[in-house]
């Protein structure tokens, strides 16, 4: 598979989200998923030190790291791996944030829950308004200089937010992100107007999550047909129309499927491959609770999407009629 790097690490265009591990699938189900994932020629694997939470508040927590690190043992050197922190890890407020105290113990407690030694990009989940940046960036350089850290990166960072760190990166001589990670798919493409452009500018990868928009890119919404008993978009928050099942959205699908399938490829293929021919894209996050699903998100970049395609695409999106 195809290799882009995030600084100095080389990671696979196509990663394995693992945010369903300890949520939907158990241990056994989730070494399964990460086995198929290597032999299909993932090496990039990403988490957060609060996926695997469950349906009661803060239960779970860490499940997902604990299961890759089962899973990983005596193979860590295979893979490049991801993780976040930041979120809330339970009622105390001092378990959330980027401060520079809680940097130390959010790693500590993510590498003993993965079972090694060190995080190949470990991220900040989203911005922390009660902390400076400089402070974080601080903190995250003392992580690399200690070996725990090969490289830091940002996750839901706006273009401000990447242009204010970066200039504290400078002034301070700290590590600089590396990457950002927010949401990015045909279908919710906010990120053209500012982020991209700010990755292309300073040369940050950038790691697309939701690429399939939460299932609605998988082509198993229909117009005129109910959803699937167990679809999360079907009572999706209506915050985020993007992801709704709405006639737009649905008449945007059957396009999208239309142009795929006259070139002998599906939705979800397309969807990997024009994310994939995106600029600054380093590695394309997808989730997978089973072997057969990882193996069809590793295949679908093998589409390689032409610029007048793309233009054909943007054109299909934004409403034009096939």
């Amino acid at each position: 598979m195809e290799t882009r790097q995030i600084g100095s690490l080389s990671v696979s265009v196509v990663g394995l989200g693992c945010n369903q591990f300890g949520r939907k699938i158990d241990a056994e189900q989730s070494a399964a998923v990460i086995d198929a994932a290597l032999d299909a020629g993932i090496n990039f694997l990403d988490t957060s030190d609060r996926y695997g939470y469950g349906s009661m508040p803060f239960s779970g927590l860490g499940r997902s790291e604990e299961f890759i690190g089962g899973a990983l043992k005596g193979r860590r050197e295979e893979v490049v791996l991801a993780t976040k922190f930041g979120n809330p890890m339970g009622d105390d407020p001092s378990h959330r944030g980027g401060s520079k105290r809680y940097v130390h113990i959010a790693i500590d407690n993510s590498l003993r829950r993965l079972g090694t030694d060190y995080i190949d990009l470990y991220q900040i989940h989203r911005p922390d308004a009660d902390t400076p940046v400089e402070e974080t960036l601080e903190a995250l350089t003392e992580l690399v200089d200690a070996g725990k850290v090969r490289e830091i990166g940002c996750s839901n960072f706006s273009r401000a937010q990447l242009v204010e760190a970066a200039a504290a990166s400078s002034t301070s001589g700290s590590r600089r992100f590396e990457s950002v990670q927010n949401e990015y798919s045909l279908l919710c493409r906010d990120v053209e107007d500012d982020v991209l452009p700010e990755c292309v500018e300073q040369g940050i990868a950038f790691l697309p999550y939701f690429p399939l928009a939460s299932g609605l890119l998988t082509g198993k919404y229909l117009r005129d047909r109910p959803p699937p008993p167990d679809a999360r978009l079907a009572t999706f928050p209506p915050n985020r129309p993007h992801l709704g099942l709405t006639d737009d959205n649905l008449e945007r699908v059957e396009r999208l499927a239309g142009f795929a399938r006259e070139r002998g490829h599906t939705l979800l293929e397309l969807a990997f491959a024009w994310l994939a021919a995106r600029p600054a894209v380093a590695s394309v996050i997808a989730g997978a609770t089973s072997p057969e699903q990882v193996r069809t998100n590793a295949a679908a970049t093998r589409w390689a999407v032409s610029h007048e395609d793309v233009a054909e695409i943007d054109a299909l999106v934004a409403g034009g009629h096939r």
